[in-house]
């Protein structure tokens, strides 16, 4: 019984244990991917009602800690593709980055599962679009400001390490133009998930 209790206290004492705290001063780096999926009708233009579709990319994260458990992080990816409909026809593509500055505060971060949430700003650059058919010649998507939330859980797998899961709202919204016309503007306002491997050093 004596053993049997020790064996006891020593499983909940490792349960316990810190793994990757964050403190003051710790950086942490995420390597993982995210889809970004814009919400469906994306807005009516002249010539008829835009979709934008969905797309899958590989992000990096860095993470600094301005106080124990309040970390300012960036988020950055390798461009995002996404086809463009309107009116149910496809008319081309288009590429974007948009890179999120969130400040965000971890709860429990002395446990194996500590949940975060945070809020910011996001800055979305358009380029590369591509337009064919129906429209005749290319549109053009003006960059975007707008606010984000961030909401996510850490699954810690060591002192050091930890599998993320997370989700992103970011406001979008850019004016289009066709020639010089303006046609309206897209809410993008997509939802972005996705997973990480997260390394503090």
């Amino acid at each position: 019984m004596r053993i049997t209790s020790r064996l006891l206290v020593a499983a909940l004492a490792a349960v316990a244990a810190p793994a990757m705290a964050q403190s003051q001063g710790d950086w942490l780096l995420g390597i993982g991917a995210h889809q970004v999926n814009p919400k469906s009708g994306n807005g009516d233009l002249v010539v008829g009602r835009a979709d934008v579709g969905s797309d899958l990319k590989p992000t990096v994260t860095l993470e600094y800690f301005l106080a124990d458990n309040l970390g300012l992080e960036l988020i950055a990816a390798a461009p995002f593709k996404h086809d463009v409909s309107v009116g149910g026809t496809h008319i081309g593509t288009v590429k974007h980055l948009p890179p999120t500055l969130s400040l965000q505060y971890h709860f429990n971060s002395q446990g194996t599962v500590s949940p975060f949430l945070g809020a910011g700003i996001n800055y979305t650059l358009f380029f590369s679009e591509d337009t064919r058919g129906v429209l005749g010649s290319d549109i053009s998507l003006k960059n975007s400001w707008g606010l984000a939330a961030h909401a996510g859980l850490d699954f810690k797998v060591g002192d050091k390490g930890a599998i993320r899961i997370d989700a992103r709202w970011i406001d979008i919204d850019s004016d289009v133009s066709l020639g010089g016309t303006q046609l309206g503007t897209v809410n993008i306002d997509p939802l972005v998930y996705g997973a990480a491997y997260v390394l503090k050093f």
